[in-house]
């Protein structure tokens, strides 16, 4: 059945012009839930799978089940209807979705030409948006290095072999990314390698399936530098090979190397500019963090370009660009956009709260994240609301989310650090020493310090009550490319601090790194503008 309108019951479905209507009355029916919407009335009334949805809805990304399952309950809601007793859509246990009567096509009123040009101009954004990217979760840019590994054609020629069909199923779980689909890629590539030790293909599968264990899932360090070996590996036999490069600087990443992780994005892109945007994105993001802003901005932006599409973490990562130049109204519309449009997206929860926060907005910022922690679970989170608790007197509730976070993430420091300064009874002084000393010996061993483990140094020493150490530390964070001002003079972590003399010119030593950057960024900022009024 192919149609440019539809009548379902009472709503009236205009194709060309993706509207919907119930009456007079316009339902804010858009994006992804229109293109599910429109799917299925093109299927009639009969039942429509999981695999069939996803493969013709939202490739070629590559998405789970529990992904269409929030997309139906969004369509649901714009829609007005009750799952539970639906009246438009329903769930067919174990099968897929239907319609719950059969739709008819109506007589389409538009001229031709400008049916044909509607038409045109609503094809070309569908298959823009059909093309978005899904972020997976941890850091935005796992989700388009899976991706592109996915897509990599297969190395060997003929029909397809045993082996092609176990590499292609093992693709497939990795794409999707959930914690138990990577460890089903897992043991797939494992198989694989144990048939043939030098299959390359394997091998750079593993190597992002070990790192996503790591940066994805918060899983021991020991498998990222698994992932390195076989990355090095494959790059020793073939060393032009921009994926082994990508693979190799993803597991550098993750292990909290930047200056490797970034010489390896840089070496993946000079390879192959156009197969690696992926990688081109991971640098857009480690410039940020070392505070190379403008660098930053002008890669997101030329990755937003070249890409064809806008991948859903792209908006977030430009968003925090812009947000650290001072372009505030820009960034919170990104930021807002992706938290709208995408309740599955736990990067999209966590950052349009704390985009509220780092305003002072704490009312809106704590009705955000209570919707946040409606939809996903995440450590984010919980630091967020730990840090609101401590600026409304609440330090008890504080110290639960801490301990939340510190919980969903065993491995990472701050958030243990955090719940154990927190609790009660106070930690005493050697434990404050030893903890100390830990960090200072972290930092040492890494060959590029993160300026977050600064940030952690400084809230132990102000728990020690040396404020000089601790505004020490942050100097450092400063050089090592922190350039957050508005986090430093929100967070209640730092708020002994406030009336310190070395505090202020620490604070204005980041605005003026900042206006430099911001000078330097003045054309990528009048791009993104101009991005934002074409949408």
């Amino acid at each position: 059945m192919s149609a440019g309108a539809y009548r379902l019951d009472d709503l009236e479905i205009d194709i060309a012009r993706r509207r919907v209507r119930r009456g007079d009355a316009a339902l804010d029916v858009a994006g992804l839930s229109f293109d599910l919407l429109a799917y299925l009335l093109a299927q009639g009334d009969r039942v429509v799978g999981f695999d069939e949805l996803i493969a013709c809805v939202w490739a070629p990304a590559v998405v789970g089940e529990e992904t269409v399952t929030q997309r139906v309950r969004l369509l649901r809601q714009a829609l007005g209807d009750d799952g539970r007793n639906p009246r438009y859509l329903r769930s067919v246990r174990g099968k897929g979705y239907q319609l719950c009567s059969v739709p008819q096509p109506v007589a389409d009123d538009v001229p031709a030409a400008t049916a044909a040009a509607s038409t045109a101009t609503s094809a070309q954004k569908t298959s823009r948006e059909l093309r978005w990217v899904l972020l997976l979760i941890a850091l935005p840019l796992v989700a388009l290095a899976v991706l592109m590994l996915v897509r990599r054609p297969l190395t060997t020629a003929g029909p397809a072999s045993e082996r092609d069909e176990v590499l292609q199923r093992a693709r497939y779980y990795a794409g999707i990314g959930q914690k138990d689909d990577i460890d089903r890629a897992v043991n797939l590539y494992e198989e694989l390698l144990r048939r043939d030790a030098g299959d390359h293909d394997a091998q750079l599968g593993l190597s992002f399936a070990y790192s996503t264990r790591v940066c994805l899932y918060n899983q021991a360090p020991e498998w990222a530098g698994r992932a390195q070996v076989l990355a090095e590996a494959v790059l020793e036999a073939e060393p032009r090979n921009s994926l082994a490069e990508a693979a190799l600087g993803y597991a550098h990443d993750c292990l909290g190397d930047m200056a490797h992780a970034i010489a390896h994005y840089e070496r993946a892109v000079a390879l192959d500019p156009q197969a690696r945007i992926d990688s081109a994105a991971s640098l857009a993001y480690l410039y940020m963090v070392k505070g190379r802003l403008a660098d930053a901005l002008a890669r997101n932006l030329d990755v937003e370009q070249r890409a064809g599409r806008r991948p859903r973490f792209l908006d977030i990562q430009i968003a925090r660009n812009l947000e650290l130049l001072g372009e505030t109204a820009a960034a919170e519309h990104r930021y807002e956009r992706s938290f709208r449009l995408y309740p599955d997206n736990v990067y999209s929860n966590a950052t349009w709260p704390r985009c509220l926060f780092l305003q002072g907005r704490l009312a809106d910022a704590e009705t955000a994240l209570a919707e946040a922690q409606r939809r996903s679970e995440h450590p984010e989170l919980y630091l967020l609301r730990g840090q609101l608790d401590l600026l409304r007197g609440r330090h008890e509730a504080a110290a639960a989310a801490f301990a939340a976070a510190a919980r969903l993430r065993p491995h990472a420091s701050l958030p243990e650090t955090l719940a154990r300064l927190y609790a009660l009874p106070a930690p005493d002084p050697a434990w404050l020493d030893q903890r100390t000393a830990e960090i200072v010996a972290a930092s040492a061993q890494r060959r590029s310090s993160w300026p977050e483990n600064q940030l952690e140094l400084a809230v132990l020493q102000l728990a020690r009550g040396d404020k000089a150490a601790a505004i020490a530390a942050l100097r450092d964070a400063v050089e090592d490319g922190w350039r957050d001002r508005a986090y430093l003079q929100t967070s209640a972590l730092f708020a002994d601090l406030a009336a310190e003399p070395d505090f202020a010119a620490l604070l204005e030593d980041i605005a003026g790194r900042v206006k430099r950057e911001r000078d330097d960024a003045a054309a990528s900022i009048a791009q993104a503008a101009a991005a934002r009024k074409a949408e």
